[in-house]
This record gives structure tokens, sequence and C-alpha cells, in this order.
């Protein structure tokens, strides 16, 4: 489809007219993003919430932590599977851990009050470089 828009384009150019776009927008390509952005916040509460609570009952954090889980699979798992319409599956696990760090990110600040330094930068700048290859034709 993006051939087909870059030629038209390519043609508009060429013919002095002013370019337009073939290219419907696809609510299977947004949504999967949005949902996953929101599931990864429940699963970062889940996995890393209780180490501001260490003082609780480690059987009670477990138990937290599961019911927290299961809010993530609801929105997880439709999310691929909306997702799966557009994206390859290699592209949505890319998608889903790059949404990862940037949600462990901003948990990492608000919530467990730690700094993030310029290694933590460059490292997760990296692994966004990486994953875009994923995302080329």
């Amino acid at each position: 489809m993006l051939g087909k828009a870059r030629w038209h384009l390519v043609g508009s150019i060429l013919s002095s007219t002013a370019p337009s776009f073939s290219m419907p927008f696809s609510p299977a390509a947004l949504w999967p993003v949005v949902m996953l952005f929101a599931s990864n916040i429940f699963m970062t509460f889940a996995w890393y919430g209780h180490l501001k609570h260490k003082s609780s009952a480690i059987f009670l954090a477990i138990i937290v932590s599961w019911g927290i889980a299961f809010f993530e699979y609801c929105l997880a798992v439709p999310a691929n599977r909306i997702g799966s319409a557009v994206y390859t599956t290699a592209q949505l696990k890319t998608m889903q851990e790059v949404i990862t760090l940037i949600v462990f990110a901003g948990f990492s600040i608000f919530w467990l009050g730690e700094n993030l330094t310029w290694n933590h930068a460059i490292g997760f700048a990296l692994i966004a470089i990486g994953a875009s290859f994923i995302f080329r034709a």
C-alpha cells in the first residue's frame, strides 16, 4: 500500500497537482499501541509496584500482583489479536518491549523515586534503535 501511495505522490509532483494519499487509516494500527501502553502500566505495577511496600508479606504481594496482572492480560491479549491484522508477531513483540521500557522509565521516576542515568537513556535508546530494524521492509 505504501508503494502505491509513494508512486501516486511522485506522479502528483510530476503533474503539478496536490498530492493525495489513498492510504485509509486503520484503527487496527493504533489500538494495539494504546492497549499495549495500558497493559504495560498494569504489568509494571504488578511486577514492581510492591517494591515500594517491602514490609508487606510476600504472599500478599503475590496475590495483589496476580490480581493486577489479570487486567494486563485483558488488554494485552486483545491488543495482539487486533494488531495481528496489521503487524507481524515480531513487530507486535518489539513494540511491546519498547513500550515496556518507556512505561518502566516513567514508573521508576514517579512511583519508585529512582533516578535514570545517562547509561539508562543510552541503553534504552540502543534497544529502540535495534527494534526499529524489525519495522523496516
